[in-house]
């Protein structure tokens, strides 16, 4: 990568984010266009192929940091759910886990566990990537199946999609409504990816459309081998619970957020952190030491953004650089 050059930290922040963080806005607007076909070809398949299950394309919804402008260089992969119709089959909750009863009759029956009438989500995944590799644009493309998705790895582009099927509830005894979607394992599990999408749209509303730099430019600082690396969703959760406690509207120039989020990071590390979609009750994952370490990384680079800020206000700009250098490394623009 060519070396950036900066003369005022406010001109460093903004190379830094338009040339290393965010995504280059000609690759997304080709990513976009290339979801797009990807899901008018899966929604032919049922014309050409009978018995691919019906689809239910008014729930289909693009989900994951792509879809939420969260996502940082380099793009890697692109996360759809594809609604199927369920015609019948139902669903019990077994207290976190799904089970879905399909009917006899339906094309679903032919995808259950061997010699039952439980829906194998395994077994689902495979169609979409059979019948995906007919399509003649993707028959050179590499698929296979991780976890709850399919993967379709095109040789044309350096991300993946990973396509999701999903069933949608009826609205249940608390008007709720949920995506069943694979749980990696041949059952399923409840999902609700507009709850996400939602939130930090509101969030970042509220914030005058701030907020979202902060969180690529903090997912960067956390994806460094400085210290172990935070679930990126998790970590997008907590600077969001940041956000909705903090009634000061965010500043558009992102130095002047960091010493407070980095702090607020120091000390929520160690706490529980509740699923904002209610499906799960915590989704703080770190052990013990893993807590401490981000702790103690997050308090130190609080204090050097602080510092930071303190020099570039006494005009000390190419001190102040070097110290946001030492936060995010040697991609982060010089002095000059």
């Amino acid at each position: 990568m060519m070396s950036l050059m900066a003369t005022t930290v406010t001109a460093a922040f903004s190379q830094f984010l338009k040339e290393v963080v965010n995504l280059d806005p000609d690759e997304t607007q080709t990513a976009r266009g290339s979801r797009d076909w990807l899901i008018q070809q899966i929604n032919g398949i049922p014309s050409l192929h009978a018995e691919f299950p019906t689809l239910y394309s008014e729930v289909h919804i693009h989900y994951g940091s792509f879809s939420r402008r969260t996502k940082i260089r380099d793009l890697d992969d692109i996360d759809l759910i594809i609604g199927l119709s369920a015609l019948g089959t139902t669903y019990a909750d077994l207290g976190g886990s799904i089970q879905l009863t399909v009917p006899d009759g339906i094309a679903l029956r032919s995808y259950c566990h061997d010699e039952s009438n439980l829906l194998n989500s395994r077994k689902v995944i495979n169609l979409f990537i059979s019948y995906l590799s007919e399509v003649p644009q993707y028959s050179k493309a590499e698929f296979k199946r991780n976890g709850s998705a399919a993967v379709l790895n095109l040789t044309s582009y350096d991300w993946v999609f990973d396509i999701v099927p999903a069933f949608f509830t009826a609205p249940e005894w608390d008007g709720r409504t949920y995506y069943i979607i694979p749980d990696g394992n041949g059952g399923w599990m409840k999902a609700d990816p507009r709850i996400d999408r939602d939130r930090i749209g509101t969030v970042n509303q509220r914030h005058e459309g701030n907020v979202l730099n902060v969180i690529r430019i903090v997912k960067y600082w956390n994806r460094r081998s400085t210290m172990p690396t935070l679930p990126s969703y998790f970590l997008e959760c907590l600077i969001l619970q940041f956000y909705e406690s903090n009634f000061n509207t965010a500043s558009s120039y992102v130095d002047i957020e960091l010493p407070a989020v980095f702090s607020y990071i120091a000390t929520a590390i160690y706490q529980s952190l509740a699923d904002p979609k209610g499906i799960q009750a915590n989704i703080n994952p770190l052990t013990w030491e893993e807590k401490r370490l981000v702790a103690s990384k997050a308090s130190l680079d609080s204090i050097k953004a602080q510092r930071g800020r303190e020099l570039e206000t006494a005009g000390n700009m190419g001190q102040s650089i070097n110290t946001w250098r030492e936060i995010f490394g040697s991609d982060f623009p010089t002095y000059s």
